[in-house]
């Protein structure tokens, strides 16, 4: 049984524990009450809201620092995607092995204050290397936050309960956008990109302090346990390498090795990796192709890219329980369904000449992809044991980082070098340094951003089309889990 840290209020044990799932009023914030699981969860959000805030804010100062330090889009690509995902991949499983067997409160406040201190540090960069060598360390620090708050909140949360609970702390990825666009943003627009960095990164470090004084250490399996679903998770093993190895092949023939929930896995990564890949890229287009103001982008974006996608992941959570109590297949139909009317609106939203209507569609998009968040995550945590849970979530994202995160944005960075090339017959990198020069050069570099993220948003089709797969057999794999 895991203990939480010396000076909190002690651990209920299983047998004791008031029932999760049961709603019995009470006013007393004390572990596992309705309202201390909540302040818990609210707490969480946040973590993963200053994760969100900090991952994308590349996307909000690129283009100043492009100009300042004389970036190309590959390398804006790389700063957002790969030197951030190379170290949160590597650093992911070690992570989500030591959360199965230790405190993982302290583990997500100590990674949430270190990646944010790095963030702030950011601003002193002077180079091009010096921005990859702080994001290498963001990417560490970010790899403790998702595999152990998602173990925690199943651990808060029963079946029931679970995917709203998971679709309620995913809506910090749309909040940390909006943060980012709308403070980032306006901080660029007065001050610089660097004092951006300073304004995101230093409040993350308040929070991991909040997080570790209120969030305690619930028991293992003790949602399961108070539904009567089944019990809490034996003590741990003394640590051994075969045995660690053993357990992690466990977790990835549960996840990989089953037809649902491989296709569940690939769909998702497909549809983060257009994601991801566009996104960087989006501030930056609404400024070359309709010539807004950082403080106006931001304003824009913030709102497009934030409350609609909150919106999404929280209808995402609550359908798919609702319809996923029934039938288990609606834990994958639900998040297929939305990212095929998700496409198309993409599509037509950067084929608009008028940055309203293409925020308007851009908003509508969002709400339809971000209805799977919830849903895939609910599953990952449904088909393994209660000791597997941050270990399954860190090969989800093991899979998002490598793929989608690191491929994604140098992917769509690439193709808008190339599509710029083209429009200026090969020469717009010997004739546009940083994309600034003549007027011919602006104009090459909106089309190319356009077309670029255009094509790697198509990718959301083929991220639907494995959620529909995922669909066949699910509900037998989730029946076999319970067992």
């Amino acid at each position: 049984m895991d203990r939480g840290s010396p000076g909190r209020a002690p651990l209920v044990r299983a047998a004791q524990a008031p029932a999760l799932d049961a709603g019995a009023p009470t006013d007393a914030l004390s572990p596992h009450s309705d309202s201390y699981r909540r302040v818990v969860l609210l707490l969480l959000m946040l973590a993963y809201t200053f994760n969100s805030a900090h991952r994308s804010l590349i996307a909000i100062i690129g283009q100043p620092m492009k100009v300042e330090l004389e970036l190309s889009d590959t390398q804006l690509g790389l700063l957002a995607g790969t030197a951030f995902a190379a170290l949160y991949a590597l650093a992911g499983l070690p992570i989500a092995r030591l959360a199965e067997r230790f405190n993982r409160v302290t583990i997500i406040s100590m990674s949430l204050a270190v990646w944010s201190a790095l963030t702030a540090l950011c601003s002193t960069a002077g180079s091009f290397a010096q921005l990859i060598a702080l994001r290498l360390g963001i990417g560490i620090g970010e790899a403790g936050c998702s595999a152990p708050a998602h173990s925690l909140i199943s651990d808060y949360y029963g079946r029931r309960h679970r995917t709203r609970a998971l679709s309620v702390y995913s809506c910090g990825l749309s909040l940390g956008y909006l943060f980012v666009t709308m403070v980032g943003g306006a901080v660029v627009a007065r001050y610089g990109w660097r004092a951006a960095c300073v304004a995101v990164g230093l409040p993350g470090v308040v929070t991991a302090f909040a997080i570790k004084r209120i969030v305690t250490e619930p028991v293992r399996g003790g949602a399961e346990l108070s539904a009567g679903t089944g019990a809490a998770a034996a003590p741990t093993a003394p640590f051994a390498w075969r045995a660690e190895a053993h357990e992690l092949a466990a977790v990835a023939r549960r996840l990989f090795g089953r037809w649902p929930s491989a296709h569940i896995v690939f769909g998702f990564t497909v549809s983060s990796f257009a994601s991801y890949g566009a996104y960087v890229f989006i501030p930056a287009y609404f400024n070359r192709d309709f010539g807004l103001d950082f403080a106006t982008i931001g304003l824009v974006l913030g709102l497009a890219g934030s409350v609609p996608v909150a919106l999404g992941t929280l209808t995402g959570g609550w359908i798919t329980d609702f319809l996923g109590a029934r039938r288990g297949r609606w834990y994958a139909l639900a998040p297929a369904a939305g990212l095929a009317l998700a496409t198309p609106l993409y599509v037509l939203a950067f084929l608009q000449r008028d940055f309203r209507s293409a925020a308007a569609l851009l908003a509508a998009a969002g709400f339809f992809q971000y209805i799977s968040l919830g849903p895939t995550f609910g599953i990952v945590q449904n088909v393994v044991a209660v000791r597997q849970r941050a270990t399954a979530t860190a090969l989800l994202y093991l899979c998002l980082i490598l793929l989608a995160l690191a491929g994604g944005p140098p992917f769509t960075g690439w193709l808008i070098d190339r599509f710029a090339d083209a429009h200026l017959a090969g020469a717009f990198g010997a004739t546009c340094p940083g994309g600034a020069g003549s007027p011919a050069c602006a104009a090459a570099l909106a089309a190319a951003s356009r077309e670029g993220i255009i094509l790697t948003l198509c990718l959301q089709a083929w991220g639907a089309a494995h959620y529909a797969l995922g669909a066949i057999g699910l509900e037998r794999q989730l029946r076999e889990a319970e067992v």
